[in-house]
């Protein structure tokens, strides 16, 4: 009896896997996305952060020219001082204008007040750099020796 050579049995065929390298790649790009997205909000922050430290660093600038003129008139020092929006004197209206263009919107306040030997000065300074946003405020104090 001849019997039929035995034919190896083939295990059965894998099933194919379509789709799955579409499927990595989708989450691939959505990751990416994410990541891009947390970037460029860290980057807006850091933008913002660095106009701040800019107008802070206006307003002490702005301060400290301002002691310097009233450190130079002595005689004069409660002329220099003016409420917020008040009507600046003589002395104070140029420091105030070119304040304002360094920082706009600003709003200013200066406290002159006399003590024994020297005169304290309180230098107020508020502002709001984006409509809606918080405001800024900037205080200088310092003290003024009396001419001798």
């Amino acid at each position: 009896m001849n019997t039929p050579p035995r034919i190896p049995c083939r295990p059965p065929a894998p099933r194919r896997q379509r789709g799955v390298a579409l499927l990595e790649a989708i989450i691939a790009i959505v990751i990416l996305g994410i990541g891009l997205m947390g970037t460029v909000g860290m980057q807006a922050r850091a933008y913002s952060a660095l106009s701040d430290a800019g107008a802070r660093a206006e307003a002490t600038i702005a301060g400290e020219r301002l002691l310097g003129m009233m450190s130079n008139d002595t005689a004069n020092l409660a002329s220099y001082a003016v409420a917020e929006n008040g009507t600046p004197t003589a002395q104070l209206s140029p420091w105030l204008a070119e304040t304002r263009v360094a920082i706009p919107n600003a709003i200013v306040s200066v406290v002159v007040t006399p003590q024994v030997g020297r005169s304290r000065v309180d230098i107020s300074m508020r502002w709001t750099r984006k409509a809606g946003g918080a405001e800024n405020r900037h205080v200088l104090t310092s003290y003024v020796a009396d001419a001798s």
